[in-house]
């Protein structure tokens, strides 16, 4: 039977993809990290499903479930998408050293949905056309290749998008504004705590400010960090070429006068 790694999105139990919710539905076995994901999703199993609670399982007793589960439809839930810090890898190379089907299904990150709860765009025309998304590396720091340093990503200008950062913010922000970096202290920052839980949070405050805003929220723990030009709250210096007037494409010629607004 095959293994479903399942991103559960942000927290929400409707912003779980519909296959996402289907599969869960179908399953026989379930593994969690109650710690990341909302109990609620589990509200998408059948009764009689077997759940494993994975916040206190090494990668060793998770993959011993899979085994002891060889005709029964497992699904893996994973927080947010499965491409980012999910570790999947290593789980899917376990399926692949065992013979064994699987299959990933992507969720809504935490970046797609802070910056929702902002109402922001990411890729601002004019501001941004990039996204960087990176972590701060402490007590994991061995995972961090020695090219991917926060200066080298902020470095690709654009927008950041910090996960697992809330813990190091005062460094973060020595890094950013007085490293090598040299980030400008009144560059935007919004900061989106537990996005799409019942207690959502969302702060909007600059990269000088952002050590006692956190602080006063009391963000601890599950906060998305969103840095960059794109996350002021303006008008965009220009617009997009694609709804342009004066921008041709395959399904519209452009107009004689063009738009200067798209200029």
């Amino acid at each position: 039977m095959t293994i479903s790694f399942v991103g559960a999105g942000p927290g929400a139990p409707d912003l779980i993809t519909l296959r996402g919710a289907q599969r869960l539905s179908e399953a026989g076995v379930v593994v969690w990290a109650a710690s990341l994901v909302p109990a609620e999703l589990l509200d998408h199993c059948s009764p009689g499903v077997v759940v494993h609670d994975s916040k206190t399982m090494t990668h060793d007793e998770v993959c011993a479930v899979y085994a002891a589960h060889q005709d029964a439809a497992i699904v893996r839930l994973h927080s947010g998408d499965t491409s980012i810090y999910s570790a999947i890898g290593e789980q899917v190379a376990w399926c692949r050293a065992n013979d064994r089907e699987f299959e990933v299904i992507p969720g809504v990150t935490s970046v797609a949905a802070t910056a929702a709860a902002a109402g922001c765009e990411l890729t601002v025309p004019g501001l941004s056309q990039t996204i960087v998304m990176t972590r701060m590396a402490r007590r994991t720091s061995a995972s961090m290749p020695p090219n991917e340093s926060l200066a080298s990503a902020a470095a690709a200008g654009g927008t950041l998008a910090l996960f697992l950062s809330i813990g190091h913010v005062r460094e973060l922000v020595e890094e950013l504004v007085h490293g090598e970096a040299a980030l400008d202290p009144a560059t935007p920052v919004v900061a989106g705590h537990r996005v799409s839980w019942a207690d959502e949070q969302i702060v909007r405050t600059t990269l000088d400010g952002l050590v006692e805003a956190v602080a006063e929220a009391g963000f601890d723990a599950a906060t998305m960090l969103l840095i960059g030009p794109a996350l002021a709250v303006a008008d965009p210096p220009r617009r997009s070429h694609v709804y342009a007037s004066a921008y041709a494409t395959r399904f519209r010629a452009a107009s004689a006068e063009g738009d200067r607004a798209a200029r």
